[in-house]
């Protein structure tokens, strides 16, 4: 079974006009998931995450500026920035929370067997957000808490985090370089934003980057995962498989370079099933972080799900 989880506090968040990062970016893919072939999706609303849970990935006092910065947005109505491209609106605080929320929720119905896979269809986006640091769109880092809340609450020793979102996911890595029960695996366009995730990069041995220069397209993606990142995956035996699921290395995103279609995230979301259920009983949770074309959302999400489908 594959579960869904959503609310729809994550279309309040306001980043304001001409963002990319728009409400209409989630719209579209759960309208997309509205298909007859997605009817057998178990739809359950997410959860608000509380501050303990977030304080597993984030510093105390990280949050509390969070938490302050939002009350003084939802009093004057005025959306605030915590850095050039990252904002609080007054219903921002809540988005965030109940995409943190979600991927808690969706590790919890994983572990405790009610469900084998879950897409957490959320945003904000989470995985450039730092233990101290909000940034690239991202305020509470999902992916990270989520996977914290796995090894505090449910004591797994071998997390695995797979991020393909065409970013490099600092923040994830920032915080799994922390945990060696962690692994952290990512492909993504360089040189791009946020300018991390060098080869070299190797956190406290348990991080793994595959770095792609602009105009890579399906052969070259295949390969980096298929020779370089799943092998890294299959020597550590993962309990638990998360994903930062970002969609902005499709050939019309307008926010990066990369020549991939539908198809490549369909071949991916396949692979990783087939890993979980021979390393990790089946379990894998995925995350929406990026993806700004419209048109590329509606397709390569259900595309990647649809080959999760048992």
């Amino acid at each position: 079974m594959l579960r869904l989880y959503t609310h729809e506090a994550c279309l309040a968040h306001q980043p304001g006009a001409g963002h990319p990062e728009s409400p209409a970016r989630l719209a579209v893919v759960l309208r997309a998931l509205d298909h007859d072939h997605y009817a057998a999706l178990d739809r359950c609303e997410a959860p608000r995450a509380t501050r303990a849970m977030l304080e597993r990935a984030h510093d105390a006092d990280y949050l509390e500026r969070i938490f302050a910065i939002a009350a003084e947005s939802a009093r004057s109505g005025e959306t605030l920035h915590l850095d050039a491209d990252t904002v609080l609106s007054p219903h921002s605080l809540e988005a965030a929370l109940r995409a943190a929320g979600a991927v808690i929720a969706a590790v919890d119905a994983v572990l405790d067997g009610a469900c084998r896979r879950a897409f957490c269809a959320v945003r904000p986006p989470g995985h450039h957000a730092t233990a101290t640091q909000a940034m690239g769109f991202c305020i509470f880092n999902s992916i990270a808490i989520g996977a914290a809340h796995a090894l505090a609450v449910h004591g797994l020793k071998r997390v695995a985090i797979i991020d393909f979102d065409v970013h490099h996911g600092n923040g994830t890595q920032d915080i799994a370089t922390r945990e060696p029960r962690v692994l952290y695996l990512s492909s993504h366009q360089s040189p791009l934003y946020p300018g991390t995730g060098a080869a070299s990069e190797h956190g406290s041995g348990n991080v793994f980057n595959a770095p792609l220069p602009p105009g890579t397209g399906s052969e070259e993606f295949r390969a980096a995962w298929r020779e370089l990142l799943l092998p890294r995956l299959v020597a550590f035996r993962p309990q638990l498989i998360l994903v930062s699921a970002g969609f902005d290395a499709h050939r019309l995103d307008p926010l990066a370079d990369m020549n991939l279609g539908s198809e490549d995230f369909a071949w991916l979301g396949a692979e990783l099933a087939a890993l979980a259920d021979a390393h990790a009983s089946g379990r894998l949770v995925s995350a929406l972080e990026g993806g700004y074309s419209l048109t590329a959302l509606t397709a390569a999400v259900p595309a990647y799900l649809a080959a999760q489908l048992d």
